[in-house]
């Protein structure tokens, strides 16, 4: 009779561990979490280093890094891939946007020459309209905000309609998105299209003007994301003196 007992009762001990390790794992707070705290919560909760801050920033951040390298988040890794992809032919697209007579006037007298100081303000331009776009389009496609609401609810009353309501949404969320992002990409591409197709000599031009402002939005992050930690680091840094101000100033910095 024990002996039937016994492996029963290992058996169960076992399931309980393993369910208890998945929830400590589930519940561990990620670099989002950690950068989104309250300041009374970062206070208790958040014992990082500046260089770790600064790296939670540039993974959960960057588009290169977010997209292909970070996965220690809720999104959707292929939406989080198509992203960056839609993000370049949106900077594509609003170069080409950018090309008018005086842009082709002046190509014409420097005999087809790049100009770099001539087609900067054009690359800079181009560059914060298709970041303020990609911002739209995250908030659209990434579904981690509303996961995380759902795990800071404590709550168990109705979890299972609240899991369900929430499933419903992101597939939604994400037929929206496939659906806007679609529109987009066959707007750009029958725009590029007539524009390449009548301005074959700017063609150089256009790509030269599409790679210098993406390589910019893949190097600025590295530089804007230093300053956070400038003031989240010191005012996390004294436990018994208010410094919320510096605080909430490094987490305005950090949606940028």
């Amino acid at each position: 009779m024990n002996k039937s007992i016994i492996p029963n009762s290992v058996n169960e001990l076992s399931q309980k561990k393993s369910f208890i390790i998945k929830t400590q794992k589930i519940m561990k707070l990620n670099d989002e979490e950690l950068n989104q705290l309250s300041y009374q919560l970062a206070l208790k909760s958040d014992n990082r280093t500046y260089c770790e801050y600064y790296c939670s920033l540039i993974r959960t951040k960057h588009n290169l890094i977010f997209s292909f390298c970070y996965n220690h988040d809720y999104n959707s890794r292929i939406i989080k891939i198509d992203l960056f992809f839609i993000n370049f032919v949106l900077e594509l697209a609003i170069n080409a946007l950018f090309f008018d007579d005086k842009n082709m006037h002046k190509i014409y007298e420097d005999k087809g020459k790049f100009d770099f100081l001539f087609q900067l303000p054009q690359i800079i331009y181009s560059l914060i309209i298709s970041y303020v776009l990609d911002t739209l389009l995250k908030l659209l496609a990434l579904s981690e905000d509303y996961i995380l609401n759902l795990k800071a609810d404590k709550t168990y009353k109705d979890l299972n309609m609240r899991y369900a309501k929430l499933n419903r949404k992101i597939k939604i969320i994400i037929l929206l998105f496939y659906i806007t992002s679609s529109i987009f990409l066959l707007f750009f591409w029958y725009y590029i299209s007539i524009f390449c197709s009548v301005y074959r000599n700017t063609q150089i031009h256009l790509i030269k003007d599409t790679l210098i402002s993406f390589i910019f939005s893949l190097f600025t992050p590295f530089v804007i994301y230093l300053l956070p930690g400038f003031f989240r680091i010191p005012a996390l840094s004294i436990k018994n003196n208010n410094r919320e101000c510096l605080y909430n100033i490094s987490k305005i910095i950090q949606m940028i």
